[in-house]
């Protein structure tokens, strides 16, 4: 929400005035200098929209604040010209709405277009939510990244890199909201305040690393675009693509690292496939590449591969992995109620190559149980199992 600074504001005055933490201010409008607003500049005010109001007769800004649970402070913020002694009957203002629940979509056929109006809805209401685009997919889609919190120790999720489990991306969207929400309103999760954790934790997410490869599965053939009969005869000209896991090009983008690809390639299909295929060498790909680069820009203590299916957190390489891994991984496991399992007979993949490159803490993540791609029916079961790890790589 945007509101106009009148003489004598401050940061500090809005974190009063509309309750909310006065670092999520600072963070909403970090082109600003909280010690020199000037009068009439816009800020962003995260948590809250705008609603439209016509004037009644007998109305007066006390009554329509009372009315709607705000202040007559934020009113003549969010109006800047208005006159409170000469309010006219008919007359449109805008009061400050605060936002209580989720806005996310339904989470079903969960396309990269959802995705985009979803990530723009949550930025447009909580500012502080940051978003960088990592590179393009093959199709010209934006691999985005979202980013939450400002310490110090960074942590990165990313979801669907096979395009059948994308109901992974739905599961990270979920929990951004539902941390953004969490700090502004001031309501744990799960018992736990959530504003410490932005202060300590960067969270780094990606929510859908394959969009083209997750708009086949959901769309079919014509979300291929130029590449339509390509990825129908790559299917046998099946029009059902839920067994697709690679790219649009047919590769899969998660054995695409060089974590001892030839081991893999020797064992995977040779050609472009709906599924294994590791390419015809270590990091061809773009979105494997945007990955790989991210990793490279940062310091992630700690990478996380959101995947389906099995309820299993794999979290070995080699014995290569520093020991706190298996402390993390017990953990995921205690309150996910999956099974922590350190090592399995698989190479080339984001965490293999997390941990073989990095010595850091690297996780494949398999959630839910069944046939990819798994019923929306599971979803609630999924996100509230994975909450328990998205909260654990904020507090370990």
């Amino acid at each position: 929400m945007e509101i106009y600074v009148r003489s004598g504001d401050s940061f500090w005055f809005y974190s009063r005035l509309f309750n909310i933490p006065l670092e999520l201010i600072i963070q909403s409008n970090t082109t600003l200098s909280s010690s020199q607003l000037q009068i009439g500049q816009s800020v962003q005010i995260p948590g809250y929209v705008t609603q439209s109001y016509q004037i009644r007769p007998a109305d007066s800004l006390w009554k329509i604040a009372f009315s709607h649970q705000t202040t007559v402070d934020a009113i003549l913020r969010i109006n800047p010209g208005i006159q409170s002694a000469n309010l006219q009957v008919g007359q449109t203002i805008v009061v400050p709405v605060r936002i209580t629940d989720l806005v996310l979509s339904d989470p079903a056929d969960y396309t990269y277009e959802k995705m985009i109006e979803d990530i723009n809805r949550l930025l447009t209401i909580y500012p502080f939510i940051r978003r960088n685009t990592i590179g393009n997919s093959i199709l010209g889609k934006d691999l985005l990244e979202l980013q939450i919190g400002i310490g110090n120790k960074q942590v990165h999720v990313n979801g669907s890199f096979h395009a059948n489990e994308w109901i992974t991306t739905p599961v990270i969207m979920r929990f951004l909201n539902q941390y953004a929400l969490s700090l502004t309103n001031n309501q744990p999760i799960r018992g736990l305040n959530m504003m410490p954790y932005f202060m300590q934790t960067f969270l780094s997410a990606v929510p859908m690393v394959n969009p083209d490869g997750v708009d086949l599965v959901i769309e079919g053939a014509t979300a291929a675009g130029d590449f339509q009969n390509d990825v129908l005869m790559i299917n046998n000209n099946d029009p059902d693509f839920s067994n697709w896991k690679a790219n649009i090009r047919g590769v899969d983008l998660n054995n695409q690292y060089p974590a001892n690809w030839e081991i893999e390639a020797e064992r995977k299909p040779t050609s472009p496939a709906p599924r294994d295929f590791p390419g015809y060498a270590p990091l061809t790909e773009p979105e494997s590449i945007a990955m790989a680069e991210l990793t490279g820009n940062r310091n992630f203590q700690r990478a996380n591969a959101l995947h389906t299916q099995g309820e299993v957190i794999f979290w070995g390489y080699q014995g290569l992995e520093p020991p706190e891994s298996e402390i993390i991984a017990n953990e995921y496991a205690r309150v996910s109620g999956y099974e922590a399992v350190r090592f399995v007979d698989s190479h080339a993949g984001f965490k293999d190559w997390f941990i073989l490159v990095y010595r850091r803490p690297g996780f494949t993540n398999e959630l839910g149980s069944g046939i990819n791609p798994l019923p929306i029916s599971q979803f609630n079961e999924i996100y509230e199992e994975t909450l328990g790890i998205m909260l654990a790589n904020l507090y370990m």
